[in-house]
């Protein structure tokens, strides 16, 4: 059984149904020794991944304020070689990317086969932020469902694997997370009075997090709700998520390496036959 459901369309979602403090039974002990050896195994596929260069992944984490996206990313990825894993983040639009298609931006970060790239917040912003704060007319932000579900249609036909993580926390784990960082200096730098002015739209983003991930559930690029008040918990449930995900691409993978293995002893064999060595 896994620890998290894949979202794939075939139920209405909504938020109230899922406890962001479940653990599914495990002590944080427990879930620190399944990481290490999801981890293990995720830096395995990572190397067959890039290795063949047949498939790409695109992994997008969003979640409010204080969820732990920076903290999954730096668990979850410990150990991927940099080499073909990066994160692109997206803010506030520059004056440049507020003058295209609200996907130009996203576009040019999308990973090329043999990579993996995590976008910590994406294209969701504008189906979220824009309609919370009200940046752009219903009719605008509404008609981005049908656009996002095209464009990873698209990623998908060109091979591309899509795993997104909505992290989901309490407003009380929230605030508490928001008062901690006024009391430990090494968290100071993430203070932010727009965080607790955010809060004030609490509802109007579970409401718009409940319709994003209804309109853009499908099969081939599914959605995970991660419970997060427990870090540890998130990290486990990410890491099982991802695993789970590409392990059955192990086969393909490694037969196509294997392929490429019998090409170049042969093309080696017939060099050095001619003694073009």
């Amino acid at each position: 059984m896994s620890l998290l459901t894949k979202q794939d369309g075939k139920r209405n979602i909504k938020l109230k149904d899922f406890d962001p403090g479940a653990n599914e039974g495990l002590s944080e002990a427990e879930a620190i020794a399944q990481s290490a050896k999801l981890l293990t195994e995720l830096k395995d596929l990572q190397y067959l991944l890039y290795a063949a260069s047949q498939t790409s992944v695109l992994v997008v984490m969003q979640g409010m304020d204080t969820a732990g996206k920076d903290g999954a990313i730096g668990h979850v990825m410990t150990g991927l070689n940099p080499q073909s894993c990066k994160v692109a983040s997206f803010k506030v639009p520059t004056p440049i990317e507020a003058s295209h298609d609200f996907l130009w931006r996203i576009h040019q970060q999308t990973p090329s086969k043999g990579n993996i790239t995590i976008f910590n917040r994406s294209h969701y912003e504008d189906v979220l932020v824009t309609r919370v704060h009200e940046l752009v007319p219903k009719k605008v932000w509404s008609a981005r469902y049908g656009m996002i579900r095209d464009f990873e249609a698209l990623l998908t036909s060109a091979e591309t694997i899509i795993i997104k993580f909505m992290l989901h926390i309490s407003k009380d784990e929230q605030e508490k997370r928001l008062l901690e960082r006024e009391k430990e200096p090494e968290k100071a730098w993430k203070l932010s009075a727009g965080d607790w002015h955010e809060r004030k739209y609490w509802d109007s983003y579970q409401k718009a997090y409940e319709d994003a991930l209804n309109e853009t559930s499908r099969p081939d690029a599914p959605w995970y709700i991660v419970p997060s008040n427990h870090k540890w918990f998130r990290n486990v449930a990410m890491a099982e998520t991802l695993v789970k995900t590409l392990r059955p691409y192990r086969k393909q993978w490694t037969k196509h390496l294997d392929e490429m293995g019998t090409v170049a002893k042969k093309e080696l064999a017939e060099m050095r036959a001619t003694g073009k060595e």
